[in-house]
């Protein structure tokens, strides 16, 4: 008996384990690109105190 072997259900929560690390690897480089993007707009200024007022 070796026990090297897998078990078919092993296989299958395997290949769903790495597709949802995958979809959440993917959320988190888009929310990660979005944040980049969004704070280096050429637009985007911290405001000065003279502007403020």
């Amino acid at each position: 008996m070796s026990l090297s072997r897998q078990h078919e259900m092993h296989k299958r929560r395997f290949s769903r384990n790495l597709g949802l690390g995958l979809v959440l690897a993917a959320f988190v480089a888009l929310v990660f690109g979005l944040t980049v993007a969004k704070v280096s707009n050429e637009d985007f200024a911290l405001p000065t105190g003279e502007e403020a007022s």
